[in-house]
This record gives C-alpha cells, sequence and structure tokens, in this order.
C-alpha cells in the first residue's frame, strides 16, 4: 500500500510513522507533505497513493483546499484536533475522520476499513463490472415485424407492450401496432430500462412517458390510462400498488 502523509507537525508524523511501522501491512510512506502548496506541487509530479492520511489544519490553511486545486480520487483518512470539519469532509474521499491526539487502536481500525473495501472491490471486480456492463446493454431498438417485412422501432417510442394469444406486440407513439420479435414479457422485461418501463401485470408493460393518469379501486388496486387508447384497462394489483407508486414517482 502507497500511502502519502500530509501533516505539518513534526512530533505528529513521527508518531503516525511509528504505528504505522507497527502493524502487519505492507505500507510504504511515498511522501510527506507539511503544506497546502507542498502538497499540491507533490500531487503535480507523482501518481495517486493508495491511500492519504490527511491533517485538516495546515500551516498555510485548510487542507481541504487541496481537492479544488488537485485532481485526487484516492480514499482520505483525515486527522485533525477538530470535529468542526467533520461535515465538509465527508463530502471528499472519506473512509475516517480521526480526531487528535491519535489513538493507535483507531488508526489501526481505519487502515483496516481501507483495506476491507479495497478487498471487497478487487474480489468482486467481475460482478461489478458485469452489473454495469449489463446497464449498458438495455435495448435501444425492438426488432418487429409487419407483413412479411422487418424493421426496428426505438424503445423510447414504445407505448406500451402486450401479449396475446402467446405472441408479443407493442403499440408506438403513434398508435402502431407492430409483432416483437421477443417469446415472452419476463425476457422482454430484463432487456428493457426500468426507469421508464414498468410490468404493469402479466400482459403489460407500459412506458412512463404515456402514463396519463392512474386512480385506485377497490382493494388497493389501481387503474391505468395511457396517452393513447387501449382496447381492455391496464389493472395493476393490489400486492404491486406501492410498487408502482414508488416508480412512477421517481420519474
Amino acid at each position: 500500500m502507497k500511502l502519502l502523509i500530509i501533516e505539518d507537525e513534526k512530533p505528529a508524523v513521527e508518531n503516525i510513522i511509528e504505528e504505522l511501522n507497527s502493524m502487519e501491512e505492507n505500507i510504504k510512506v511515498v511522501g510527506i507533505c507539511g503544506s497546502i502548496a507542498e502538497s499540491e506541487k507533490w500531487f503535480q509530479s507523482n501518481p495517486q497513493p493508495d491511500l492519504i492520511l490527511m491533517d485538516i489544519q495546515l500551516s498555510d490553511g485548510s487542507s481541504l483546499c487541496i481537492f479544488k486545486t488537485c485532481t485526487i480520487t484516492c480514499p482520505v483518512i483525515f486527522t485533525t484536533a477538530y470535529d468542526k470539519y467533520l461535515v465538509e469532509a465527508f463530502n471528499y474521499n472519506t473512509i475516517d475522520y480521526l480526531l487528535k491526539p491519535i489513538n493507535p487502536g483507531r488508526l489501526k481500525t481505519a487502515i483496516k476499513k481501507y483495506k476491507n473495501i479495497q478487498n471487497y472491490f478487487v474480489s468482486n471486480h467481475s460482478s461489478i463490472l458485469e452489473f454495469f456492463n449489463n446497464q449498458e446493454k438495455k435495448k435501444s431498438r425492438i426488432l418487429v415485424k409487419r407483413g412479411m417485412e422487418f424493421q426496428t422501432v426505438k424503445v423510447e417510442d414504445v407505448a406500451y407492450f402486450f401479449t396475446e394469444h402467446k405472441l408479443i406486440f407493442l403499440v408506438d407513439k403513434d398508435n402502431k401496432k407492430f409483432l416483437a420479435e421477443k417469446s415472452n414479457l419476463a425476457e422482454l422485461e430484463e432487456e428493457l430500462d426500468s426507469k421508464y418501463f414498468y410490468r404493469a401485470n402479466r400482459k403489460y408493460i407500459i412506458n412512463a412517458n404515456f402514463v396519463k393518469r392512474f386512480k385506485p379501486l377497490e382493494k388497493s388496486k389501481i387503474s391505468l390510462e395511457l396517452v393513447l387508447p387501449v382496447n381492455e384497462e391496464i389493472i395493476i394489483s393490489q400486492e404491486n400498488s406501492a410498487a408502482f407508486k414508488k416508480w412512477i414517482s421517481e420519474m
């Protein structure tokens, strides 16, 4: 672990280094900066460390100013004699906030917290990457068939999908009906952005941008009205009514 110390009090620096050396961690101190100016110069000529131990009140001002002049992407453990900076410090890459005089146990715990966070993202890198890749793979177009020809429809132009006789259809913003090349609504639902599309029931998936209004029914059910005419009433069940209200209110 490559660690940068930003601290203007020599005894505090010596104490920190002594505590770090006593830990069963592979920690290498790559720099010690005693002022804002010195820290800015260090970041201009050095790669990002893995972790920073940063005193907030330096001889030439608040070290929080460094975040405004330098790009700091690594986690930070703040050390200070004052607790008044606590809220502001957590606007940055903070993983802990230690009050001086620093308790050796608290410093060790803070370092361990950093290691746990690091290990989590390393061990779960594949699943995290897969998650974001899946987010990026949400469909932007739907393959449809009309007569003997195939074409694509922009997902954003789809008012709703519905199933009928085991086939999947979509209706676009111009109220045109197409046969979608999909086997079932569950498969389609996985490929749509849940921010905009909602599985209203076993027959319909609706686009939030085409919801005109909705009203409560008996037993907490909900009746939806879209901006386009639909041949039947779209009902959301009692079990799903709360989830629907939450989804539509977050649009």
